[in-house]
């Protein structure tokens, strides 16, 4: 059963006429009949009654013809659907990220990415920093952010962001207007570090054993939006990407002190499988992250 016999088959139903039907379908008469009575055969049962003046559906025919209507509608419909996807009326991305890079940079992609496509969905799932490759090869999303270049050779990526940890206090505490600290005048604070290992957290701890100082992990939290509120609080100080800070920074109520011989400087990247084909909406959403990569 083809596509077409359907498609000729409605017509001459509609029209009540083959040579009608023929001309609707840019076919010969000749042909539009041949493609019925092969629709026929292949069922084993007459679909029109010939002997009338106009074609009149058998039993059979009216089950088809139903049949036919749905199935060309849906034919229709995908068409449709197809065509709103690659004007980017529908669709749909998958982004991972972890949670500083969901919470702090996400947001900034996102909006410009909705200014230019608001009907086009995306998901965020959020994952730890080294779960995102596999996200990725395994196509559970179209791109991922991460902190760290993937090392896997199936994945491309690209960077997206700069950014550098730096220490934050309260601005009630005793360093808090000091224009810089050394390693060995932060071995009698607390610390409060977040419960996740990271690349960031082994360069503070690396940086502190160089200098010989102890470094004390007073608490560990889940999310960085709670390890700012306890040192809001005067809990301990902690060392955090600049970019999850910045509001607070701005606004006062935390403040940053250069910690001399302890630079980190990071860039955050975007994969996506090598070789892709990406769909409509996931290719605007490359479009956006390039966008932003070339203001870094």
């Amino acid at each position: 059963m083809e596509m077409a016999q359907l498609e000729y088959f409605s017509k001459v139903v509609q029209e009540k006429s083959f040579s009608k039907a023929a001309d609707r379908v840019f076919r010969t008469q000749p042909a539009v009949s041949i493609a019925i009575r092969r629709l026929e055969e292949e069922i084993g049962l007459p679909l029109l009654d010939r002997t009338q003046k106009t074609p009149v559906l058998t039993d059979a025919g009216k089950v088809v013809y139903d049949y036919a209507q749905r199935i060309l509608a849906l034919r229709d419909q995908v068409g449709e659907a197809i065509a709103e996807l690659q004007s980017l009326k529908r669709g749909l991305v998958r982004v991972g990220a972890n949670e500083s890079t969901s919470l702090y940079l996400l947001p900034e992609l996102i909006l410009a990415f909705r200014e230019k496509h608001p009907e086009v969905k995306v998901e965020i799932f959020r994952h730890v920093s080294n779960r995102l490759p596999r996200e990725v090869l395994d196509r559970n999303v179209d791109f991922a952010l991460m902190a760290s270049e993937p090392a896997d050779r199936d994945l491309e990526a690209f960077p997206v962001l700069k950014d550098e940890l730096i220490l934050i206090m309260s601005p009630k505490h005793p360093l808090a207007t000091r224009p810089s600290v050394k390693i060995k005048e932060l071995g009698n604070e607390s610390f409060i570090a977040h419960n996740v290992t990271s690349g960031s957290r082994m360069k503070v701890i690396e940086a502190f054993a160089r200098q010989h100082t102890p470094l004390n992990i007073a608490l560990e939290l889940a999310t960085i939006e709670t390890i700012k509120r306890f040192v809001q609080k005067r809990v301990g100080l902690a060392f955090v990407p600049r970019m999850c800070v910045k509001e607070e920074l701005e606004r006062g109520v935390l403040v940053s002190v250069p910690v001399r011989g302890l630079t980190h400087n990071r860039i955050l990247w975007a994969a996506h499988r090598r070789g892709s084909n990406f769909s409509p909406a996931a290719a605007a959403f490359l479009k956006i992250l390039k966008e932003h990569t070339n203001s870094l």
